[in-house]
Formats: structure tokens, sequence, C-alpha cells
């Protein structure tokens, strides 16, 4: 009887079997391949911010940072006073002591000089739309002007000055009005004086005075100047 010739069959570890487990990778241990618990300590360590670079940073802005750029952007654009940077700071939610110290380093260098401002908004409002000194008061108030740097700076427009900036206004004014009857332009002009603050009797003698140059010596017509001056409003519109 001969032998058989079949493949010896038997358990992987029997002779002759063909080893498998070297094309295999190796099984996991654990969830991180540490062990059971490699994988948890793996995710706590990945969460925590690195020790340098960008990422550990902190990002929490710095308020006084915050501060100088809104300053610095909005005094880029157009004087500003220290009240207006105050109340853009204040709307960004900078605090209160930090605003003031950051305030108080730019008036140290010349960035906020609130007499210069009132000095130029006075200047300008003056020349280019023909404000007088009453209007120009509430504007300054308007932007946090204090009372006594306000006063300083009208004292620089006296009734002169206020007489000649109306007369052009009412001049310029007057030519859009020429086809009216003069009780009209009259009532008009004097309204474009009141809403820039200029005092009732000089708005109705100055428009009475245009009027009568453009007219070539027709009378200036008859005001009633006490009931002018009930009628006067109390704020300014200078808008117009």
């Amino acid at each position: 009887m001969h032998p058989s010739t079949s493949e010896p069959t038997g358990g992987p570890g029997a002779p002759g079997t063909p080893a498998r487990t070297a094309d295999r990778p190796a099984a996991a241990t654990g969830r991180g391949g540490r062990g059971g618990h490699g994988g948890r300590g793996t995710s706590r360590r990945a969460t925590e911010p690195p020790a340098v670079g960008a990422a550990a940073e902190d990002h929490e802005p710095d308020q006084e940072q915050v501060a100088r750029s809104i300053a610095l952007r909005l005094l880029t654009t157009s004087p500003r006073s220290r009240a207006q940077l105050a109340e853009a700071m204040a709307r960004k939610d900078v605090p209160e002591g930090v605003a003031e110290r950051v305030l108080d380093r730019f008036e140290e260098v010349g960035l906020i000089d609130d007499a210069e401002y009132a000095a130029i908004l006075v200047r300008t409002r003056h020349t280019e739309r023909g404000l007088a000194r009453r209007a120009l008061a509430q504007e300054l108030a308007r932007k946090g002007i204090d009372r006594e740097t306000a006063e300083v700076a009208l004292a620089a427009v006296d009734r002169e000055d206020e007489d000649a900036v109306a007369r052009d206004l009412v001049r310029r004014r007057a030519r859009a009005t020429a086809h009216l009857p003069r009780e009209t332009r009259m009532r008009r002009l004097v309204g474009v004086l009141a809403r820039k603050g200029h005092p009732p009797g000089a708005a109705l003698r100055i428009v009475a005075e245009v009027l009568d140059e453009q007219a070539a010596g027709e009378p200036a017509l008859a005001v009633d100047l006490e009931r002018a001056d009930d009628a006067w409003p109390d704020e300014v519109d200078e808008s117009r």
C-alpha cells in the first residue's frame, strides 16, 4: 500500500501550513494604538493650545489698541472733538477707563485739540455756510465742546462779520426769487437767515437792503419787528 501524497492539513502551527500573519498588519490595541486609553489621552492633548505659533496667541482684543484704532481712523478723515471720539469708543464697548487713557495720550501729543477744532468749525461754518454766532454755538455744543472753549472760538465772529455773510447769502438766494412778488421774496429770504441763526432785526434789515438794491430804489417793505421776534425759531437748521 502506497503512502498518501495529499498535503498535510492541520492548524496554523502544524508543519507545512503557509504562514499568513506576515502579510497582515498587527491588530490595533485600544483606540489609539497604545492600549485601551491611548485614544482618549491623545484627544485631550489635541484640544490644548500649542505653546508656540499663531494659535497660541490670545484672541481677546487689546482694548487700548481698539481705542487707538478708532481714534486714528476718525482723525484721518477729519478733525474731531474729544467728546466725539469718546462716543465712538463707547459704541464699540471700549471701557471708559481705557478710553480716557487713550484720549489723554492723544491730547498730550496734539492729536486732539478741542480749542483748535472749535476754531476751525467756527471759521468754516461761518464763511462757507453763512452761520451766525447763535447757530455756531448750537453746533459746538452738539460736538461736545465745553462752553468756555466755545466762547473763545465764537469771539472770532462779530456783528459786522455776521452782517457780511448774511448779505452775501441773501444776494445769492435772491436771484432765484426774482420772479416772485416782493413780499414773498422778503418772507422767504428772511426765513433763510433765520435758519442760519441770524437775529431777526438784522435779517429783516439786510433782506430789505438787498431787495432795494435789486429793485433800483424800490422802498423797503414795512415789517413789524416785534411780531417777527415772536415768530423767530428757537432752534437753528443750518442745513438749509
